[in-house]
């Protein structure tokens, strides 16, 4: 086999859930370039059928679907309809999560969004209910098939460099003054996809069922330019990413080529971390 054929997906079936976030999308159009085809999950219909329809377009299989991933009946139900299309499935790429947004009407309340002092409860439930249970659940009803077609298949799980670091807070100041803090539970659930990550890998021992995790450091979308000035002065590549740089490590860790890894992270960050 050659080292092109490593990376080819054909034949293989793939399940993206945030299939319709920025980098959800990237990462379908990449599977299904690499001949796989992709069963593409949002939590609404209208989300994903905007991914699927686009690769569709292109010539590629694809299938639309919608799933609240906290709740186990939505997920099982989205995982039957793609073993009911494909037939099987290979590929679970582990993308959806809550990702802080600056809330305004908290900054009309005095609440510096994200302040650990002020975070709600039922903010911090919510997203430990979609990053982490919301993972747990899509893994534990995807890899049934995967054991029963033979014990093989790679789930990647995306992660971030907030759960390998805690976050500089200081890159939230705009013109000396604080706008906006990362919250608390997006370092505490993205450090728990690692965890969940080498369990699992451990766990499938003997087996050809891989788990890694993919963890992008900051993908440029329009920020302000305080912003972006103060992510990239911390990056060795001096830039944030752009939104299709994760794809050859999406794919890498999805295709044969990563066939004796398993239970690791692979990190692309632009250095972010390696100072």
């Amino acid at each position: 086999m050659t080292i092109q054929d490593q990376f080819k997906l054909d034949g293989r079936v793939a399940l993206v859930t945030g299939g319709a976030g920025l980098l959800g999308r990237e990462f379908c159009r990449t599977l299904a370039e690499a001949g796989a085809k992709v069963a593409v999950l949002d939590l609404t219909s209208a989300s994903s059928a905007g991914t699927a329809d686009s690769l569709s377009q292109s010539g590629f299989e694809s299938l639309a679907l919608s799933a609240n991933i906290t709740q186990p009946d939505s997920v099982n139900a989205a995982v039957e309809k793609v073993l009911s299309a494909f037939g099987r499935l290979d590929i679970l790429v582990n993308s959806a999560a809550l990702d802080p947004k600056f809330d305004p009407d908290a900054m009309k309340k005095g609440i510096t969004p994200g302040s650990f002092e002020d975070y709600p409860l039922a903010d911090w439930t919510a997203a430990l209910n979609v990053n982490l249970t919301g993972m747990f659940l899509m893994t534990q009803a995807c890899v049934k098939p995967m054991l029963a077609q033979g014990k093989k298949g790679s789930v990647i799980n995306i992660c971030s460099t907030y759960g390998l670091n805690g976050p500089d807070q200081r890159i939230y100041i705009k013109d000396g003054q604080r706008v906006a803090y990362k919250p608390v539970y997006y370092t505490v659930t993205k450090a728990g996809v690692l965890g969940f990550t080498k369990y699992l890998a451990a766990y499938y021992a003997g087996t050809e069922l891989r788990v890694n995790a993919l963890t992008p450091g900051g993908i440029y979308n329009d920020h302000e330019e305080y912003f972006e000035k103060n992510y990239s002065a911390k990056t060795i590549i001096g830039r944030m990413a752009k939104k299709d740089e994760m794809n050859g490590a999406l794919l890498f860790l999805a295709s044969d080529a990563s066939s004796y890894m398993t239970g690791n992270n692979v990190v692309v960050d632009g250095g972010w971390t390696a100072w």
